[in-house]
């Protein structure tokens, strides 16, 4: 059964909506209604991508990494969005720590609540 906080995999597409290779997302919350739609982010070992106080860095050495199921240092892009069909998604690896599911909440919100 599919939850917020767990990393899964799936096919994120690309910003011109070709599709995307098969990578780890992050189910961030279950869309309203009677659909299985899901709010997720990209995760990518592309460190350098990462936009400080915005998304965030598991590292190795972090107590939630082992849990996650990544294989890499990554960043969860917080600003790579996208609602999906619970039905695409291929599978979960892992699942991070409620406290880190919290500030990437908290980071999107506060992004969101900007004028």
């Amino acid at each position: 059964m599919k939850h917020a906080g767990q990393v899964v995999l799936f096919r994120f597409p690309q910003t011109d909506l070709a599709e995307g290779k098969l990578r780890p997302a992050l189910l961030i919350r279950k869309l309203p209604g009677p659909h299985d739609d899901w709010l997720v982010c990209m995760i990518s070992s592309q460190l350098r991508h990462c936009i400080p106080d915005f998304d965030e860095i598991i590292q190795e050495n972090d107590t939630d990494f082992t849990t996650s199921g990544l294989k890499a240092p990554s960043v969860i892009r917080v600003g790579r969005l996208a609602v999906v069909d619970g039905a695409i998604v291929l599978g979960a690896i892992g699942e991070i720590a409620s406290e880190r599911l919290e500030r990437i909440r908290a980071h999107l919100t506060e992004w969101l609540r900007q004028a």
